[in-house]
């Protein structure tokens, strides 16, 4: 492979790179890399993965690292998976006695390993060994937290359709959701720093492993450099069902999302609710001011702005709760504002006139049913001014809410600022 870094993608927290610098490179010394391969039922490829990984000691020393270590997981393994490995007396072999899944034979692997860079690969072939003296200079050339072998970026991939069309989407919306062009989010080839384990964990033990790893490094700010790396067609039968473990990708890079930052989904959800509320509305609306009365069609589209703009406030102020919710609990890295306080103030104030405007919609028909047991006005002045009211007295009592948790943050440090004065 081509060991230029001209079609390198890097994802970092900073605009640039840092100057070169690397692992070992802060203890005075060169580092050295740690190789996790999970093997399940991998006794037709097994040879052939553990021939080329070991003959990268020389590459991988002019990439600047200075050893190389090998350590294969048997993840419950029915065949001869373990003998094989066996007879390579400088590979290190730790064996489940049941499948415990992907993802935990790779962190089986790190406990073991003791090198300066930690990296993994497949052991069907699917990855190319010989690439990691690249991944290797990336990370020394950018001072990386994290490098990922990008099938996606690589000219000579053998990829199935079916499994590029998936990676795309789950690439654009890790990179759509965290705000970070991602190419390749589910990569089974990466090379990265010991000491970054503690900000990725914990990570699931499926094969959900790796997109739940891109999404964590994304969110946890740490710097990302992905390299294009050839793919293969891998030997013997995949283990990847497309759509259970699509399913899966789809879950853990959401749900990762969601534990970092919920108001970007939640706040985001509702104001398309509420916005397609008022588009919905404005045309009845208008049909009714020149008309004095309502189509019966106009009839169900109130009601839906109805349930869309109550439910669209409800959802976004829940987005806003967690966030501030996420702010009060111990974190490595706080979520950003869920809202500036000086919009606060602001809302409460909408809430409250909503809350009156919806009010004084509902008080004649009101009035006149108490006194007369009969109403003459049009219904839709009562389905307006309900509506003003929920979503009015929804805003209000969240903007509530965010005080009190606002309090509950700060209320330990203004007392010991008050006890040192």
């Amino acid at each position: 492979m081509d060991e230029r870094h001209d079609d390198l993608s890097i994802s970092a927290a900073t605009p640039s790179a840092v100057a070169p610098s690397g692992v070992g490179d802060r203890a005075g010394r060169l580092p050295t890399l740690s190789v996790v391969i999970p093997a399940l039922d991998e006794e037709r490829g097994i040879d052939e993965i553990l021939q080329r990984v070991l003959a990268q000691r020389d590459q991988l020393a002019r990439a600047g690292v200075l050893g190389l270590e090998v350590v294969v997981v048997d993840d419950g393994s029915k065949d001869r998976t373990a003998e094989r490995v066996l007879t390579y007396p400088q590979v290190t072999l730790i064996r489940h006695p049941t499948n415990l899944g992907y993802g935990a034979a790779l962190k089986t692997g790190f406990r073991v390993a003791s090198g300066d860079l930690l990296a993994f690969l497949d052991a069907d072939g699917t990855y190319p060994p010989e690439s990691f003296a690249t991944l290797c200079r990336a990370q020394r050339e950018h001072d990386a937290d994290l490098v990922i072998g990008s099938r996606m970026l690589g000219r000579d991939s053998e990829m199935p359709l079916v499994r590029r069309v998936g990676n795309t989407l789950f690439a654009g919306l890790l990179s759509m959701v965290g705000s970070r062009h991602v190419s390749d989010s589910a990569s089974g080839m990466r090379v990265f720093r010991r000491e970054v384990l503690p900000s990725l964990y914990p990570l699931p033990d499926g094969l959900d492993f790796t997109p739940a790893m891109s999404t964590r490094a994304v969110y946890e700010g740490l710097t990302m450099v992905e390299a294009p790396i050839p793919y293969r067609e891998r030997v013997g039968a995949s283990k990847l069902n497309p759509f259970k473990d699509g399913l899966r990708f789809l879950r853990s890079i959401l749900w990762t999302a969601l534990l970092y930052d919920p108001q970007r989904f939640f706040g985001t959800l509702g104001l398309l609710m509420v916005a397609l509320a008022l588009v919905l509305g404005l045309g009845p609306t208008f049909y009714y001011l020149e008309h004095r009365r309502l189509l019966e069609d106009m009839i169900y589209r109130l009601f839906a702005v109805l349930i869309l703009s109550v439910a669209g406030v409800n959802i976004l102020a829940f987005g806003l709760t967690c966030q501030e919710i996420l702010a009060l609990l111990p974190a490595r890295r706080r979520p950003p504002a869920s809202l500036p306080r000086r919009w606060r103030g602001k809302l409460a104030t909408v809430g409250v006139l909503m809350m009156l405007a919806g009010g004084g919609l509902m008080a004649p028909a009101a009035l006149e049913w108490l006194q007369t047991r009969q109403i003459s006005s049009h219904w839709s002045y009562f389905a307006a001014g309900g509506t003003l009211l929920l979503t009015g007295l929804e805003l209000a009592t969240w903007l509530v809410l965010l005080m009190i948790l606002q309090e509950l943050t700060t209320r330990d440090a203004r007392a010991l600022r008050d006890l040192r004065s």
